[in-house]
């Protein structure tokens, strides 16, 4: 079959191609529901376009579609590179990548037709979550194998975060999702509140954290031509984040009747995930240290970078906003939202890009179709996402002090309707960096000659390993 042709890494391919082509349309989704926040009735009313069907096809578009495709088919890539084997199956391969795509097409089917389980992050429908998990289960053995047939000794760190999201993701997307109970895909009462977010926060946490984080692992070093400064340190990481990780996700329910042992265990492990991301970004900063204009003339090299400063400010913020002082003002507001997307785009999906454009060239003998294209996309996703923090941030604290001080919800929508129209604006700048992407990279996919002008410089960015 076509579909399954074997092709010396078509798997990673086909998998970073999707990733461009769902990040056109969650940018999308993501525009009407901005737009919806600023004129609710401006579309009609229309079923299948109505806020509460739009958004989970959102936030589940851009976690599992664009981010997740990207990190997978990187992924794929680097365990070849860094095992120094071929991918063991390329069939397997294809049948885990349709697998994938089918279910995501299968979950936002159903959500914009109004069949929803109703939880965060979680809505999707049992038939796509069987789908998903039987996806990161095929991904898994594939790479296993691969594993035990490489030619290299040596475990490098990517690998492991890389089998450490299969396995953590394919838990917890069972537990979260209760997938033992299809009617539902939930328990009850508090229970289920503490494993939803054990869910919502785990999935940022243990399936984008730890694939990007692989990423950067394997392109600072080659980027930066010197070897990683410390393989010890990137253990260190590696094991204090499987540790510490786990728990935090009650530090979304502190003003909820959760167990104080619970949330005091939630509150300490979030101000403790300072360890493992301090100890990841110092052990990449030595490594990139007074190479910094090798990363400037590498677009990958720059979108990673990009992403890992992105890291910073995430998990800065993400202990801050844990301690229960300061989610007075910050809890169930905007600035919640601001967060949530400096961690899946700003950090993971970032990184995201910045892998597919490292590899891409390497996957397909041939450098990127246009380096221009992928800078002005650059700068579009980067002014972007600093547009969408500031404005999300400035109008959640607008909200959290309002309240605190006995506003009622109602009377603080007009004092945060400018920042919903500044935040529509922005968004356009998501909408067309998607769009610039997609166009570049089916281009580099198609094997299609550079402009003219462009080929002399592109021969930096296109040569392979």
């Amino acid at each position: 079959m076509q579909l399954l042709k074997v092709e010396t890494n078509g798997t990673a391919k086909l998998f970073l191609l999707g990733s461009a082509l769902w990040f056109v349309l969650g940018t999308l989704e993501g525009l009407v529901c901005a737009t919806h926040m600023v004129a609710p009735d401006l579309l009609g009313g229309i079923s299948w376009l109505v806020f509460g069907r739009i958004r989970p096809m959102h936030t589940t578009t851009m976690i599992f579609g664009f981010v997740g495709s990207a990190l997978l088919g990187c992924a794929c890539y680097i365990m070849q590179e860094v095992l120094r084997t071929p991918l063991w199956s390329e069939r397997l391969g294809k049948v885990s990548l349709w697998v994938w795509n089918l279910s995501i097409a299968l979950g936002l089917i159903t959500l914009d037709l109004g069949y929803s389980q109703g939880r965060e992050y979680a809505e999707w429908i049992w038939p796509a979550d069987i789908g998903i998990l039987l996806a990161f289960a095929l991904i898994f053995v594939n790479c296993l194998q691969t594993a035990i047939n490489r030619r290299e000794k040596i475990m490098y760190v990517s690998s492991w975060y890389i089998f450490a999201a299969l396995i953590y993701t394919w838990l917890i997307y069972f537990f979260g999702n209760a997938v033992w109970n299809p009617a539902t895909g939930a328990i009850f009462g508090m229970p289920d509140a503490i494993l939803a977010w054990f869910y919502g926060h785990g999935i940022v946490g243990l399936f984008l954290t730890p694939l990007a984080v692989a990423i950067a692992y394997f392109v600072v070093p080659r980027v930066a031509r010197a070897p990683l400064h410390s393989h010890t340190l990137s253990l260190i990481g590696f094991w204090t984040i499987l540790i510490i990780y786990t728990h935090i996700g009650t530090h979304h329910l502190l003003q909820t009747p959760v167990p104080t042992w619970l949330k005091v265990l939630a509150v300490t492990g979030s101000i403790a995930m300072i360890i493992p991301v301090m100890t990841v970004l110092g052990n990449l900063w030595l490594t990139m240290r007074g190479r910094l204009g090798f990363f400037h003339q590498d677009i990958g090299g720059r979108f990673v970078m990009a992403g890992l400063l992105w890291y910073i400010l995430t998990c800065l913020q993400g202990p801050i906003q844990a301690l229960p002082v300061v989610q007075k003002v910050t809890h169930l507001n905007n600035w919640v939202i601001a967060h949530s997307h400096m961690g899946v785009f700003g950090f993971a999906g970032t990184i995201a890009l910045g892998g597919l454009y490292y590899i891409l060239p390497r996957i397909t003998g041939k450098p990127i179709y246009s380096i221009r294209l992928a800078d002005v996309q650059y700068w579009l996703l980067l002014l972007g996402m600093s547009g969408f923090f500031a404005v999300l941030t400035a109008g959640g604290l607008v909200q959290g002090n309002s309240w605190l001080n006995g506003e009622t919800v109602y009377r603080t929508v007009p004092m945060v309707h400018v920042y919903f129209i500044v935040r529509a604006a922005v968004g356009l700048l998501f909408v067309g960096g998607a769009l610039i992407g997609a166009y570049n990279i089916v281009r580099t996919v198609r094997g299609d000659q550079a402009p003219a002008e462009e080929r002399m410089r592109l021969q930096v960015y296109g040569e392979t390993p």
